[in-house]
């Protein structure tokens, strides 16, 4: 969603006030990189090491990119040569390998422009989130879920009804269930303040959300929306989004989902459903509810654009934030952030979760 350039001009502007350009950005970027490699250059000629190595170490250095150079480790002449750091722990399965989503960046402070760039631009996590002396379940730190909610599946879709006894069912987005295991990687961490601009600043926005509290109950879900296949029309067509949480309290839930069109909120749908019990634990279902013809208008026209990167820059300026709380005592269970880009998979849609944090 947001590029590496841009990721460090918001963060220049969040830590210091000072408004720098993304090309400003890149501009430094490159400066500083031609300058680590002539102190390397100079480092490693300087060194004792036979011609085949420093041949090697100073090939290494050329094959880097120019954020790689400013920001890695590598940097610093050492013998023997370490292999180039990876900045980003990968694309999320079938995505293109240089994805311009929000990624996460360790929160070091930051100086003006002219001093050096720090190591925030490697993108690093923030520290994962370190569970409380009492051993958490498994699921608390590694899926959408706080003390009290879990969210269990999610989906947005269209379904067809071809005869009498047969539908097919194109998901446009999809959380599925999931078993994690305390061998599993815990949640990355994004600062809220990041994204605080995609959504409503008014009364029940996210900042104002956020302060409130409970902080666990915060995520930011990345979706690659499968928008492959021909749209329908029709009597015989459904839209429709299906929800499934998972609680420890007998209540009543009050969902509430807003979409918002550059930060401002155009729509909100507010649902409510009451628990079941299933093996021992409070299931709450939102079954099939039927989509709003804004998101069916929406969904059609951002089909119709010819090219995935009008659809992409359509989709910058597009989120949905969904509340989940007690009905009764108006206490956020789960809140969660949607940002969005159009999938490239043979897979069809994707997502990444992160856990909304602020330091």
């Amino acid at each position: 969603m947001y590029g590496r350039n841009e990721l460090i001009a918001r963060y220049i502007k969040l830590r210091t006030g000072k408004t720098r350009t993304r090309k400003q950005v890149s501009s430094h970027i490159q400066v500083l990189a031609r300058k680590r490699v002539r102190e390397y250059q100079t480092g490693i000629k300087a060194m004792n090491l036979d011609q085949v190595s420093k041949d090697k170490a100073l090939q290494t250095v050329a094959n880097l990119s120019s954020a790689q150079i400013v920001s890695a480790s590598v940097m610093k002449p050492q013998p023997p040569f370490p292999p180039p750091v990876r900045f980003w722990p990968g694309p999320i399965p079938g995505q293109p390998g240089h994805s311009q989503d929000i990624k996460p960046f360790a929160q070091t402070p930051y100086t003006t422009l002219p001093a050096p760039v720090p190591t925030s631009i490697s993108y690093e996590a923030l520290p994962p989130h370190r569970p409380s002396a009492v051993a958490a379940p498994v699921w608390q730190d590694r899926t959408i879920a706080s003390d009290k909610l879990r969210l269990l599946e999610y989906s947005a879709f269209m379904e067809t009804q071809r005869d009498a006894d047969t539908y097919s069912k194109h998901l446009f987005v999809h959380i599925g269930q999931s078993s994690p295991g305390y061998s599993d990687p815990v949640l990355e961490s994004v600062d809220v303040r990041q994204i605080y601009d995609k959504f409503p600043e008014k009364k029940g926005g996210l900042k104002e959300l956020y302060e409130k509290g409970p902080h666990n109950a915060f995520f930011l879900v990345k979706f690659w929306a499968d928008l492959s296949g021909d749209l329908e029309e029709g009597s015989g067509v459904f839209y429709g989004v299906s929800s499934q949480y998972s609680g420890t309290e007998n209540i009543t839930i009050s969902v509430s989902t807003k979409v918002c069109s550059f930060g401002k909120q155009v729509v909100e749908k507010v649902e409510t459903e009451y628990a079941r019990m299933e093996g021992g634990k409070c299931v709450f279902r939102i079954h099939r509810s039927p989509m709003c013809e804004y998101m069916i208008n929406f969904i059609h026209k951002l089909k119709h654009l010819p090219e995935k990167y009008m659809m992409n820059s359509v989709l910058e300026n597009f989120t949905i934030l969904q509340v989940v709380s007690n009905r009764e005592t108006q206490e956020t269970l789960l809140c969660i952030a949607f940002v969005f880009e159009v999938s490239t998979s043979e897979h069809g849609a994707q997502y990444h979760v992160y856990r909304l944090v602020k330091d």
